[in-house]
């Protein structure tokens, strides 16, 4: 049963000349950002973005703020079942993987990967399962294949060889919690908020074996999650958690702008709102109607192509059972 399941990793440039493939995963997270006549503009801006806010982080020896720049993959993880034939493959998880690059001399800092991770598996959990079972609550085991595989994954050959450091998932905090500041302050990072106690969602990637922390970085107005493994302040240098919170910050602002391009920062105590009218629209266009329907819609694929048919050999797979 070892190898009954096997990983495959491929990777996509993200800059202003990215094009989503016929084959790509219909994600709104970065597909949505690369259609219509002013696409180019679009990816453009989001990238400039970026660019910008890595450089008001790395502000030291940096006068003109214009030191570093992001190179940015998006990292597609495919999962290959052998009940389906050697040649089947179906998408699993897709992340960024960041890189910075010094612009003077064109060396590179290997960055952190997770940046804006999505999951079929996830989808299916949260748009078809969860919705299924509100009446009866959370179902006990809600997330724990999930975990399961996405921890299969970083224990594979394939991820090993392609990255030497855990991810780090940076996402927006829940409107559902109450965040309250602490003393703690990381010179990236910034300061460190606290939950009244953990979301849905935390629990959920809890079950994928990360842990959570909420900061403020400098320069930001709202917190963000940061789910990790081991020590998020130590583990990780200076350089590569500005490039995390360059990109996640730039794609929040652009995803939840009431949030995070709100026009008054977090105080003491901070309730996060997307009801929130105080805020600035940035200069990218994305359809968040359409990528709350494509989640619906990535759910149910799961659902009858993953799910039903292959759901208990991926369980037996996942948590190492023999057949």
């Amino acid at each position: 049963m070892t190898n009954e399941c096997v990983f495959s990793i491929s990777t996509t440039r993200f800059d202003e000349d990215y094009t989503p493939s016929s084959n790509s995963r219909e994600t709104t997270n970065f597909a949505n950002l690369a259609r219509g006549e002013d696409r180019r503009q679009n990816l453009r801006n989001a990238v400039t973005m970026m660019n910008t806010r890595v450089n008001e982080l790395l502000h030291w020896d940096n006068s003109r703020g214009d030191r570093y720049e992001l190179e940015l993959d998006i990292v597609s993880v495919d999962l290959h079942l052998a009940s389906k034939g050697v040649d089947a493959a179906f998408p699993m998880i897709e992340v960024l993987d960041v890189n910075i690059v010094e612009t003077a001399t064109g060396t590179r800092t290997e960055g952190i990967v997770g940046n804006n991770f999505s999951s079929y598996i996830r989808d299916y959990d949260f748009s078809v399962r969860l919705p299924g079972h509100r009446a009866k609550g959370v179902p006990s085991d809600f997330g724990d294949l999930h975990g399961q595989v996405f921890q299969r994954f970083l224990e594979s050959d394939e991820y090993r060889e392609r990255f030497s450091q855990s991810p780090v998932i940076c996402i927006s905090v829940s409107t559902s919690r109450t965040y309250t500041r602490l003393t703690n302050h990381h010179p990236i990072l910034g300061v460190e908020y606290v939950a009244d106690e953990l979301s849905l969602t935390d629990e959920y990637f809890g079950k994928m074996g990360l842990a959570v922390r909420y900061f403020m970085p400098p320069g930001s107005v709202a917190p963000l999650a940061f789910y990790h493994r081991g020590d998020l302040l130590n583990d990780y240098s200076f350089v590569a958690l500005a490039g995390t919170v360059a990109t996640m910050e730039t794609f929040q602002k652009i995803y939840r702008p009431e949030i995070y391009n709100a026009n008054t920062a977090a105080g003491h105590v901070y309730r996060p709102s997307l009801d929130y009218g105080n805020f600035s629209l940035p200069q990218v266009t994305y359809d968040r109607l359409e990528r709350n329907r494509l989640a619906t819609t990535q759910g149910k694929f799961t659902e009858v192509s993953l799910m039903k048919p292959y759901g208990d050999v991926l369980q037996r797979w996942a948590t190492k059972q023999p057949a």
